[in-house]
């Protein structure tokens, strides 16, 4: 089945950087596309950032456009997300996760639609802490 696991989460000051990554596994990565989702406590999962997997473009929510970078390492079944210049309201758990269609379907839950994609399959999370 699919797994993503999480890393590289911590406590950072403002302005700090971090680099989140995912390995997936339990699927064919190359084909479908990945993206990174955050909730804060008391708040709706949110979608961060995708990267399509047909032509690698990406898509970002406004709150974090020029400052996080998401990229893939389809050699590696990884998927890494750069944050740069974060800020206290990033505080939160970042959740990564694929196409609910991502191994038949199989063990998708909790839909969240973002950039065109219907996502179903979560990593645990890494929690992200900015402190100001």
């Amino acid at each position: 089945q699919v797994q993503l696991v999480e890393s590289g989460g911590g406590s950072v000051q403002a302005g700090g950087s971090l680099r989140l990554s995912c390995a997936a596994s339990g699927y064919s990565y190359n084909s479908y596309s990945m993206g990174w989702f955050r909730q804060a406590p008391g708040a709706e999962r949110e979608g961060v950032a995708i990267i399509y997997t047909d032509d690698y473009n990406t898509y970002y929510a406004d709150s974090v456009k020029g400052r996080f970078t998401i990229s893939r390492d389809n050699s590696k079944n990884t998927l890494y997300l750069q944050m740069n210049n974060l800020k206290p309201e990033d505080t939160a758990m970042y959740y990564c996760a694929t196409d609910k269609r991502a191994s038949g379907g199989m063990g998708a839950t909790n839909i969240r639609f973002f950039g065109g994609v219907d996502f179903g399959h979560w990593g645990q999370g890494t929690q992200v802490t900015v402190s100001s």
